[in-house]
């Protein structure tokens, strides 16, 4: 199992123009078989969001719109909300998060890779 952290997350809540602030989980897949993607979403001040899975096909390379992810029990990332990621997948797939925050006219847009933590065989 390979696993990686993603520590700073947070989705603006508010947008100015054409564009809405928004987050996006970026994953691409190398291998030959899809990769199941298990992510834990952990709060400063709540309980965590666990489990929202995601499949990134056989290579292929996928963007999944953090503002949209919803775990089996409904429960989704609130905007204006500090959050951190926990993502497990079986295969070493490329993890960033990218931030496109439109809360003022000069918008910002900030890219990080996920941290590679721990290791296994699997």
């Amino acid at each position: 199992m390979f696993q990686w952290l993603i520590a700073d997350g947070f989705i603006p809540n508010t947008s100015e123009g054409r564009l809405e602030s928004h987050e996006s989980l970026c994953i691409v897949n190398p291998y030959e078989q899809d990769a199941l993607i298990t992510l834990e979403i952990f709060f400063e001040d709540r309980e965590p969001i666990t489990p929202i899975e995601l499949i990134c096909p056989a290579r292929r390379t996928r963007h999944f719109l953090v503002n949209n992810l919803v775990a089996p029990s409904g429960a989704s990332i609130p905007r204006g909300v500090p959050y951190a990621a926990f993502l497990f997948s079986e295969l070493e797939v490329g993890v960033q998060l990218s931030r496109l925050d439109t809360s003022q006219p000069q918008l910002a847009l900030m890219t990080v890779p996920g941290i590679r933590v721990g290791s296994s065989v699997v």
